[in-house]
């Protein structure tokens, strides 16, 4: 197991993860850090807990928006998938109906040539 010491509101914390995750841990830190630092300047000084109880739940907040998001676009996707299945099957229909009205043209076309050089 890896450690990694990360800095939060100007305080130091040794923190353990999975080895090749010290990248994304230190990330995520800096990320709830400047958080801390928004409140902070949109607040004051009103204590380092409260202002990370405060960072917390907003982070929370985005990731739920996120979330929220995310499923709103994998319906989305979804509803596109069914309807791009429906316009392929639909396209399908079309090219076979076509293509017997192609055949049927070309057979009456056919009957008319002969038609034409039976009466020479």
């Amino acid at each position: 197991m890896a450690q990694v010491s990360v800095n939060i509101a100007g305080r130091v914390y040794r923190m353990a993860c999975e080895d090749g995750q010290e990248p994304h841990l230190e990330q995520l830190a800096r990320g709830f850090d400047a958080k801390i630092g928004e409140m902070k300047q949109a607040f004051g000084e009103i204590g380092d807990q409260r202002l990370m109880v405060m960072a917390a739940i907003a982070m929370a907040d985005d990731r739920s928006e996120a979330e929220r998001k995310t499923a709103g676009l994998e319906a989305e996707i979804a509803r596109l998938r069914e309807a791009l299945a429906a316009a392929g099957a639909l396209n399908d229909e079309l090219t076979q109906r076509v293509g017997e009205a192609l055949e049927d043209t070309a057979g009456r076309i056919e009957q008319a040539a002969r038609r034409i050089d039976t009466v020479r």
